[in-house]
């Protein structure tokens, strides 16, 4: 008997992954929707790649890897590219690196000497026994938004790769092809200096407290790699786990619902550090330039003589303070209570468009 692992591609263009031991019925059965789930609400489907393996347990193993893998990798199986899986199999080991030789430089013998990096290396986010896989994607898409990408996992309660993880991650692949498992939280922090913990309670522990924009300036001020922790989805971190980081990360929060899911906590925490990193910036859309007094004038003077043909300035004792307090309203900003009447009683008489 064979087993089957394979790649469906689905009407929305999402691809699924599966595995069989009836590899043609199962196919007819995914393309006339009789399994309910994911490929039945995307009809149709059709099969672009499957690979019969001896024992069920490969299968399963072989589903389980390319679940986890990018778009990208996918199709690169799909297309039988070899050579451009390797290529992505090795995005992440090439940029550490690119980041390594980026602290040697070559002297005029041709030896390689170390320069000094100046800039703090980006923190590591640690999921504390995730609970699902949603979560982590969630975490991942949060952490690749302001430019943050290893993450590593301690004892992920349903193991990793988690299929669950990839559509969450909304594209954030990249995160979790590189995502690290590690059995206990001292060996996810072995190599990291400055370790805090996220919690909203107190646990008895006596250590510096600080918001998430604190500890981002002082990560960014570290030398050595720092590591931020998060605890599981249900309750957070035990007071064990923040036990072994050097500060506590903490933010203002209502009282009475303090309550924050995994990927919100990580996006508080990635955003402030986002703010001293040099991340690229929407472009700035430049405000026209003022006009000049000349043509703020004529538009004075043009909306005076319509005022004035609608008979607006009356009484005749109040025209020179109402003319003024028109100028004055269009040539300031914030506009407060008095102009913003006048100026509605300007429409209000344009709208009428005849004299008193």
């Amino acid at each position: 008997m064979s087993f089957h692992t394979y790649i469906l591609h689905c009407a929305d263009g999402s691809y699924y992954v599966g595995h069989t031991d009836i590899l043609e019925q199962r196919i007819a059965q995914h393309q006339q929707g009789e399994i309910p789930g994911y490929t039945a609400s995307r009809l149709p489907v059709r099969l672009l790649w499957q690979e019969a393996f001896g024992t069920r347990e490969e299968a399963v193993a072989a589903e389980q890897q390319i679940k986890g893998w990018s778009r990208a990798k996918k199709e690169a199986l799909i297309a039988g590219d070899w050579d451009q899986i390797r290529t992505l199999g090795r995005k992440s080991f090439d940029t550490g690196l690119r980041q390594a030789q980026s602290l040697l430089r070559t002297n005029g013998d041709g030896e390689e000497t170390r320069t000094e990096d100046t800039t703090a290396p980006p923190p590591v986010i640690i999921l504390v026994r995730p609970q699902l896989g949603e979560n982590i994607g969630k975490a991942a898409r949060a952490m690749l938004n302001f430019g943050l990408t290893e993450m590593r996992l301690v004892a992920p309660r349903d193991g990793w790769p988690n299929p669950s993880a990839g559509p969450a991650a909304a594209g954030a692949d990249a995160v979790l092809e590189r995502a690290e498992v590690f059995g206990t939280l001292a060996e996810a922090i072995a190599d990291c200096a400055h370790v805090y913990a996220t919690t909203v309670r107190k646990r008895g522990v006596t250590k510096p407290v600080v918001t998430p924009e604190q500890a981002a300036r002082e990560i960014h001020g570290h030398a050595g790699r720092s590591a931020i922790i998060f605890g599981p989805e249900r309750s957070g971190l035990e007071t064990d786990d923040v036990a072994v980081a050097r500060s506590i990360i903490t933010v203002p929060i209502n009282p009475e619902f303090g309550s924050l899911n995994l990927a919100q906590a990580v996006i508080l925490c990635a955003y402030e550090w986002s703010k001293t990193a040099d991340l690229a910036q929407p472009p700035r859309t430049d405000l026209l330039e003022p006009a000049p007094q000349e043509e703020l004038d004529g538009m004075i003077e043009q909306i005076d003589g319509m005022l004035e043909a609608t008979g607006y300035f009356f009484p005749p004792d109040r025209v020179v303070m109402t003319r003024r307090t028109l100028r004055n309203l269009l040539t300031k900003p914030g506009w407060n209570s008095l102009e913003v009447r006048t100026f509605r009683g300007i429409l209000s008489t344009l709208a009428r468009g005849r004299p008193r």
